[in-house]
């Protein structure tokens, strides 16, 4: 059994060598360059984002709504926004009539107008629920953001903007989400309220 420092140490080099592998991806680089892009029109055009994931991910989704609504680095007017995660009686009323495939889903056929946005993040690519609601996002002409990790899996081809980062680990796959995600707010309040 390894003990908790060298643990702690390979932990940090794969974290390391993620985000180094990240920078380096042109491509990806541009996909998030064109994600950030479309959520400052969103939010231009008077819309707002919805952010959704499962476990650890809905977490994220809430940190990061927190984050537009509150602030991120400066003090600012608020901007719109609502993790999909955190309302326990729609969750368990779609979950319980529709299946948990539909959480997302429906409250973006009841929420959502075209023109906002929608960020998804799953670390597979594979949760039913994401996908439903990147299909749901096509059918309404709402703007898809995905984050997420090793091929992408099947919620890929379905975003419009899919951002696949590299790592083995969950853990090490989330890290660089919550990277993506600080930076997506810092752009987005720096477009919109200056530097």
């Amino acid at each position: 059994m390894s003990s908790p420092l060298l643990r702690l140490q390979r932990n940090l080099d794969a974290s390391i060598r993620a985000k180094q592998q990240l920078m380096q991806e042109s491509a990806t680089l541009a996909v998030f360059d064109a994600a950030v892009a479309a959520t400052i029109a969103a939010y231009r055009n008077g819309r707002r984002i919805y952010i959704a994931g499962n476990g650890g991910s809905a977490a994220d989704a809430q940190h990061l709504a927190a984050e537009f609504v509150s602030k991120l680095a400066r003090d600012r007017a608020p901007l719109p926004a609502e993790a999909l995660t955190t309302d326990s009686s729609i969750l368990t009323a779609i979950g319980n009539d529709y299946g948990y495939e539909q959480v997302f889903s429906r409250q973006l056929a009841g929420k959502a107008v075209a023109g906002d946005i929608f960020l998804g993040i799953t670390t597979s690519g594979r949760s039913p629920n994401i996908l439903r609601a990147l299909e749901q996002c096509r059918a309404m002409g709402v703007p898809s953001i995905l984050f997420t990790g090793r091929d992408g899996g099947p919620a890929r081809p379905l975003a419009d903007h899919a951002i696949v980062v590299p790592g083995e680990a969950t853990s090490t796959i989330q890290e660089l989400h919550i990277v993506l995600a600080h930076t997506l707010c810092e752009s987005v309040e720096a477009a919109l309220f200056g530097e």
